[in-house]
């Protein structure tokens, strides 16, 4: 065979190495969008009612509703689940993706709602007292996760290979795919009742009366 059809021989092997390697990272890519993202539910559930808080653990209104929604999954526990997800505003909120990655660690290992329950209420004392030093305001904020992750009885080496994981990244990353897909305005915290967005003020009976709505037109079906 002459040297001019090796030449052309190997410039095709070439160019179709180049082109599967630009397929190979735009379907990479694709996947990525089109992330799952997290599932943390609380609550029996009986009548197939669910709250969705999409929340950020730095946001002050976050914190605000925090006590006010653990009132109200106490109160329809065995009626309705609560679930969560992560909306974390990066833009203004400089460790909100850094908690969100300590509350999925930790939820790797089992313990999601002990470490979202200590996120929110140490950023609410934080907000009560700024002078205290907090990962709220922290320039590295993971000794105080770390920490969080001891209270609560997580080992450490696995809690901090789960917060650097890619798979910590993923479900928050899909989180706020799945809040995109929406159509709601990005802010924290937002409320969905069984796919509806709602607004509700930061008090019991608010949440209740919309709540106690829906359940009285589900049992009517």
């Amino acid at each position: 065979m002459s040297k001019r059809f090796w030449i052309i021989l190997i410039a095709i092997v070439v160019g179709l190495g180049v082109v599967y390697k630009l397929s190979s990272k735009s379907n990479g890519g694709a996947s990525n969008s089109s992330l799952a993202g997290s599932n943390h539910v609380e609550g029996k559930g009986s009548t197939g009612i669910t709250l969705l808080e999409y929340g950020d653990y730095e946001c002050p209104y976050c914190a605000q509703y925090y006590p006010i929604v653990s009132q109200v999954q106490q109160k329809y526990n065995d009626q309705i689940f609560v679930q969560f997800k992560n909306l974390p505003l990066t833009q203004i909120h400089q460790n909100a993706f850094a908690a969100a990655r300590a509350a999925e660690a930790a939820g790797q290992m089992g313990k999601f709602w002990e470490m979202h329950n200590m996120l929110y209420e140490s950023n609410i004392s934080y907000l009560n007292n700024e002078k205290q030093a907090s990962w709220v305001t922290a320039q590295n904020p993971v000794p105080y996760f770390d920490a969080f992750a001891k209270q609560i009885g997580l080992d450490q080496a696995k809690f901090d290979s789960y917060y650097t994981s890619s798979t910590v990244n993923d479900l928050i990353n899909g989180d706020i795919n799945t809040f995109a897909k929406t159509g709601a305005e990005e802010a924290t915290p937002t409320f969905f009742l069984n796919g509806k967005q709602i607004k509700p003020e930061a008090t019991v009976d608010s949440f209740s009366s919309i709540i106690q709505a829906a359940i009285d037109k589900q049992a009517k079906k």
